[in-house]
């Protein structure tokens, strides 16, 4: 068995789609995001950039009150957290966690995981094995990490249109009401900036005898009085069964969680192995998620200056006639549909301009909806939001791609 040949020709088959995928070596200035380093040109050789691409929605892993947490904590307890949580890895700092969590969600109890993909993972897959026959409805442009998780159940599955209710009720009503059923689905689609229909849904699962299993993940922080996420602006946080959320993006540090009522967050607690078997979250890494989502409960400005970045980015990106993708959130979608013309578009930038804005291609999206997908954030200046809009209008009139013509990125 040639092993080695087989790897190259798996890697060769991405190279020659044009998907291949390079790591942006990057150094994040403290107290000065959204600029970083780039190095690429070795250890030495770096060069100052801004980065339009993190999913630090609001800045927060810059927060002072996030980093002063964090260094109390490893000061006060060290760096790891010794073991998983049923083996002395529940520190006190995980244990307030979970319980600011249930707060935000407005539910019984919380449990966290080391990400939310292994939230979703292990709680869907977990949910499958426990409800025997239970059908999950998944709505067809969900995370990967969901698409694991039902699949990792091994029970019946159906797909249903993106956000098309009328899809949804038909599929549901081919099973009887007591058959157990879970409508998986997220609030915001990061790739598209879509927003679900959260309270017609939860209409259809009360009707149909569903549970609601909700990701939150790109809202948490950004959305609701108090950065619950689009369920707590739509006034529906009571009515989602099971809601999964991360401390990676809006709230700037790491982990995964989980909210629900108390024997739900019991039983995976008890039954999950991507829960059971994983050592837990770092100390400093829950302190600083505390002190992140205590802020964000009474601080909004962040959450305002975040729609307002947004919306001011995407109306010029139009009207320079910048082929952005419409949508209802806070992302930035701009269409370039060919993985060459799109990695082509992102080196440009880095390159010539000192923008950072990542590639976005297959499996992530659909093959010929390759895009780069911009995160305008609280913390981009008026300066820096003029330079990225100038810098790409002066791309999309150099290389018309909506047109198909050739791509000419001349160096300035």
């Amino acid at each position: 068995m040639d092993y080695a040949g087989i790897f190259k020709d798996a890697l060769n088959a991405v190279h020659r789609e044009g998907r291949y995928r390079v790591f942006a070596d990057l150094k994040r200035v403290r107290g000065s995001f959204p600029a970083a380093q780039h190095y690429n040109n070795g250890p030495e050789a770096s060069r100052p950039i801004t980065v339009w691409c993190s999913n630090d929605y609001l800045g927060m892993g810059q927060h002072p009150a996030v980093l002063a947490a964090m260094h109390e904590a490893i000061d006060t307890v060290g760096a790891g957290s010794g073991g998983t949580r049923n083996i002395s890895g529940t520190t006190r700092y995980h244990v307030q966690l979970e319980q600011e969590l249930a707060d935000l969600h407005g539910k019984e109890a919380a449990l966290l995981f080391t990400s939310a993909y292994v939230a979703n993972d292990s709680t869907l897959s977990t949910l499958a094995q426990m409800l025997p026959g239970a059908v999950i409805f998944s709505d067809e442009k969900n995370h990967a990490s969901m698409i694991a998780g039902i699949r990792h159940g091994r029970g019946p599955k159906r797909i249903w249109r993106h956000n098309d209710l009328e899809d949804l009720e038909a599929q549901l009503k081919q099973y009887d009401r007591a058959t157990p059923k879970i409508i998986a689905f997220e609030s915001v689609y990061s790739m598209d900036g879509h927003i679900a229909p959260i309270a017609e849904i939860c209409d259809l699962a009360d009707k149909y005898g569903a549970l609601t299993y909700l990701d939150e993940v790109h809202a948490v922080g950004l959305y609701g009085p108090r950065g619950g996420g689009i369920a707590e602006r739509d006034g529906v946080m009571d009515r989602v069964d099971i809601i999964n959320g991360t401390l990676a993006k809006g709230f700037g540090v790491m982990g995964g969680y989980i909210a629900a009522s108390r024997d739900c967050c019991d039983a995976i607690r008890s039954y999950a192995a991507g829960f059971i078997f994983t050592t837990s979250l770092a100390p400093t890494l829950a302190a600083g998620a505390v002190a992140s989502i205590r802020h964000l409960k009474s601080s909004t400005i962040e959450r305002e200056q975040l729609q307002q970045r947004a919306s001011e980015v995407r109306g010029r990106l139009m009207a320079a006639n910048v082929p952005v993708i419409p949508c209802p959130s806070h992302i930035v979608p701009v269409l370039v549909g060919d993985p060459v013309h799109c990695k082509a578009v992102t080196d440009a930038l880095m390159t010539h301009y000192g923008i950072y804005a990542q590639p976005i291609n297959y499996p992530t999206v659909p093959r010929g909806t390759e895009r780069i997908r911009l995160t305008p954030s609280p913390v981009h200046t008026p300066e820096q939001i003029d330079h990225l809009v100038a810098s790409l209008s002066a791309l999309w009139q150099a290389c018309p791609l909506a047109k198909g013509e050739y791509v000419r990125l001349a160096a300035e």
